[in-house]
């Protein structure tokens, strides 16, 4: 029996067919291969616009955050969550701007401690576990004390080191840490002496973090403390370089509320005598430990797959003698912390994302907090909560697909009288005293030629300031802790 053979171009399409599988076989298997990145988002506290080197400040050195720009994208239009501490976090692991985040403010617990988040929703660093990541948070949290609903192990983090307490990160020497539900005493520390500076404990454990989970996808929330007041440095070289510069003898400032007793919970700030000098060195070491972690990165080998984001939780501060005019802090806008005028909550923000984000590129997209919560969502493949007011940026990240918009943005600050502002298509409405009617102010500015907002153009713009009045009253939800109203 004679066996039939294909011809030869029948066989030859066959070879092909057979390579042309074989290699989208091995391709798909490559790219199922491929780990997930790492994320590092390195938060540092009341950093200034003005107070970073590519952005113009004259004085002090940023080597590492410039660095950063140089190979990442910068977001010139990005928005802290709330020119505070708190709430700005709180917006930014829920997803919630302050009209609807369960923590709108510097709510304080005494003895120590925030009013706590809720345990209940599903959370920024929550996504991260899901997507089988290791967790872990070093630095400053404020988000609930040890063993209440906001403990950082409630809220989505394996593991803690640092301050629990934010009112308790006034303190840089301060006389104990946690970690995750244990007291760490720091022996020598008290309200005389100055043995242990918190933050470089708090850094040298994550960088341990860092590469006892080298093998693992991690996502680290670095909350750095600096360069918050009270002014506190060591003395070292970086202080002493900047003590040279500007050649400060006794300009001593008095701490706000005065000097602080044994206990070192009594609310004040320390004063210094270099107050220039130290103010710089804090921002220069903020900028070193940058450096440090994209190093360990790269020893690690994990530079490539790693994703370093770079911003700051709001505006910059006053408090404890800080020279803000000296170093222009708010750089070309107005206002400062707890403000909502720009100063306050617009921000700097940088993604490293080798391969991914172009490298020394810019974004104009205009995104705020609460949007990183569903941007991470959507490049793990996982789902955001319902009802959130975030909205993915990933496709400004990555420089392709559809980019969706905010129709507008919302803020509001429960301190000072009461302040809220609405951010839409370049128009900002900005309130203040919102709590005492009589005392009422409405500003209305256009961003897009008076970014500064020197000029209010309420009075001729009655329809406009009508139009924005009528999102804030839609964006505010009434809070049984949180309110601008006694009848709410």
């Amino acid at each position: 029996m004679k066996i039939a053979l294909p011809s030869l171009p029948t066989l030859f399409f066959v070879i092909i067919l057979s390579s042309v599988l074989f290699q989208l076989v091995t391709e798909d298997s490559a790219e199922q291969e491929i780990p997930k990145p790492n994320v590092v988002f390195i938060l540092a506290d009341d950093l200034g616009y003005g107070d970073l080197g590519f952005l113009g400040q004259p004085y002090i050195e940023t080597p590492n955050i410039d660095r950063l720009a140089r190979e990442g994208m910068f977001f010139t239009n990005h928005y802290s969550g709330a020119p505070v501490c708190a709430p700005s976090r709180s917006a930014l692991i829920t997803g919630l701007h302050t009209g609807h985040t369960p923590v709108r403010g510097n709510f304080e617990i005494q003895p120590e401690g925030q009013y706590p988040m809720p345990d209940t929703l599903l959370t920024l660093s929550k996504i991260f576990q899901q997507a089988g990541y290791v967790t872990g948070a070093f630095g400053k949290w404020g988000l609930g004390f040890v063993g209440t609903s906001g403990d950082p192990s409630k809220q989505g983090f394996e593991q803690f080191y640092g301050y629990n307490c934010q009112r308790y990160a006034h303190r840089y020497y301060p006389a104990y840490l946690w970690e995750n539900q244990t007291k760490v005493n720091l022996p020598g520390n008290d309200w005389t002496n100055k043995v242990t500076y918190a933050p470089d404990l708090i850094q040298e454990k994550t960088l341990a973090f860092i590469e006892a989970n080298q093998n693992n996808p991690f996502f680290l929330f670095m909350p750095i403390v600096m360069p918050h007041a009270e002014l506190a440095a060591p003395d070292d070289a970086i202080f002493q370089k900047y003590r040279a510069k500007f050649g400060e003898e006794k300009a001593h400032i008095a701490p706000k509320g005065g000097d602080y007793g044994p206990d070192m919970l009594i609310p004040g700030y320390q004063s210094t005598d270099h107050p220039r000098a130290t103010f710089a060195a804090m921002v220069e070491r903020t900028d070193r430990y940058v450096g440090e972690v994209m190093a360990k990165l790269e020893e690690l080998g994990l530079s490539k797959n790693t994703i370093v984001i770079f911003t700051s939780d709001n505006g910059a501060h006053f408090e404890g003698g800080t020279d803000y005019d000296f170093f222009d802090s708010n750089g070309p806008f107005r206002g400062l912390k707890r403000d909502l005028y720009e100063g306050g909550i617009h921000v700097p923000m940088i993604v490293k994302w080798p391969g991914k984000v172009k490298a020394g590129s810019q974004s104009n997209h205009v995104s705020a907090f609460w949007d990183w919560l569903p941007t991470f969502a959507e490049m793990l493949g996982e789902k955001s909560p319902d009802g959130i007011d975030g909205i993915s940026f990933l496709p400004s990240l990555l420089g392709k697909g559809k980019q969706s918009k905010h129709d507008h943005l919302y803020w509001e600050f429960h301190e000072l009288g009461g302040r809220q502002a609405v951010l839409k298509d370049g128009w900002k409405l900005v309130k203040y005293q919102v709590k005492e009617p009589a005392k009422l102010t409405v500003e209305l500015f256009d961003l897009s030629s008076d970014p500064a907002e020197s000029k209010n153009l309420a009075t001729e713009n009655p329809q406009k300031v009508a139009e924005l009045e009528k999102l804030i009253q839609e964006a505010h939800m009434p809070n049984p802790v949180f309110r601008f109203f006694t009848s709410q």
